[in-house]
């Protein structure tokens, strides 16, 4: 076989004859490698010259990649993208991604070159999870095969996907992330209306509860607006009496089966007021114990594990519920009805961000809009008064 070379630019281009007729291909010198790499195949001299042109722009405007970095598999960066995330993520959300790795992401792209993927491939990708026709390897949590995905599960394996994808851009092994900008992800529905105890309603649950633990658990999600596991993470040190605050200083989070105590969500502690008829329930429960001991235990003196709800399952909150005569919705409710009893008593959007440790008002009223409403409707009807003392129907009525 034989070849000669055109030299282009800092590159060259070599014809070699084959049994299919005459084939060039194209050698440059990697930049990152330093080492000499090539690409065969084109059927004219032409089609030679312009790869290899557009690969000199490329590397001058630093938008080169090496076919060769190209070629490592999902699975292979995957692996390492993974770990990175593990140092930085806290448990909880380290464990949505990982399982969404695992059903969602390795049993379709685990042997795939990332340089192959592409958008049409992803954006099918989106479509079979949305049916439930894509393949999935079954775990606990990923329910029945077959069975189509919520657009936040799709949403959340599509993120572990381009976030893989956005590493080897920045590393320089493709040119672009062809998971980001799917034109076909599914619309997130909206959330079903949220139920908004009353205090008469408060006191009716908290009354139906088995054990003055629960009792107490209960009173302080509706009228501390903390999470679950905000509550249940809380040591005796974290309760000033004196002031009727309550220190938020870590979240106990059950992950797969096991507790992990951790900063709370979004990092950020705060101080969040008691009401003063909350001080004896609590001080009982902390009667007898050591600053570093939890106010709300088990009967073993254990974190409390998340009383279940959903249909078919059985827990002290979902008894508590039967007898009180209350519909059905979990404890993560109760703070929203923190909300809605703060926001009723008057309470400013700033004070409700606090005390629910939003970051920022504009999340607090975007989270409770509906709310806020009826602070508009007496807007409105303090704006008329004022008018009206001004005699303003005067301008109409002569």
């Amino acid at each position: 076989m034989g070849y000669s070379d055109f030299e282009v630019s800092m590159g060259s281009i070599a014809a070699d004859q084959a049994a299919a007729g005459r084939r060039y291909r194209v050698r440059w010198r990697d930049d990152t490698t330093h080492r000499q790499v090539e690409k065969r195949g084109f059927k004219t001299k032409r089609d030679a010259e312009l790869f290899l042109a557009r690969t000199e722009v490329a590397r001058s405007d630093g938008s080169y990649t090496n076919p060769a970095a190209a070629k490592a598999t999902v699975r292979e960066l995957g692996t390492e993208w993974l770990r990175n995330k593990r140092h930085s993520l806290k448990a909880s959300s380290y464990s949505s991604l990982e399982t969404s790795w695992r059903v969602y992401v390795l049993p379709r792209w685990s042997d795939t070159r990332i340089g192959d993927i592409r958008a049409s491939q992803v954006e099918q990708w989106i479509r079979e999870l949305s049916e439930g026709t894509a393949p999935t390897s079954r775990t606990k949590s990923s329910g029945v095969a077959g069975s189509p995905r919520s657009a936040t599960v799709v949403y959340r394996a599509l993120g572990v996907l381009a976030g893989i994808l956005d590493t080897a851009v920045r590393d320089g092994r493709i040119p672009r992330n062809v998971a980001r900008g799917a034109q076909n992800l599914p619309t997130k529905r909206s959330e079903k209306p949220r139920r908004y105890l009353t205090h008469e309603e408060v006191v009716s649950l908290a009354e139906a509860a088995s054990t003055p633990t629960y009792r107490t658990l209960i009173l302080v999600l509706a009228y501390c607006g903390l999470r679950w596991s905000e509550a249940i993470g809380m040591h005796v040190r974290d309760v000033n009496f004196e002031r009727d605050r309550i220190q938020v200083n870590r979240a106990a989070v059950e992950v797969e089966g096991r507790i992990v105590v951790g900063a709370p969500k979004n990092w950020e502690r705060r101080i969040v007021p008691f009401p003063e008829f909350l001080e004896a329930p609590l001080r009982e429960l902390c009667d007898g114990k050591g600053p570093d001991d939890l106010v709300f235990t088990d009967p073993d003196g254990n974190h409390l594990r998340r009383a279940k709800t959903s249909v078919g399952t059985t827990s002290w909150f979902s008894a508590a519920l039967e007898r009180s005569g209350i519909e059905r919705l979990t404890p993560h409710d109760l703070r929203h009805t923190a909300a809605s009893l703060a926001i009723s008593s008057g309470a400013n959007v700033k004070a409700v961000q606090r005390m629910l440790g939003h970051k920022s008002a504009a999340m607090t009223l975007d989270t409770y809009a509906d709310m806020f409403e009826d602070d508009l409707a007496d807007v409105a009807a303090r704006m008329n008064q004022g008018g009206l003392d001004a005699d303003v129907t005067r301008l109409w009525s002569v």
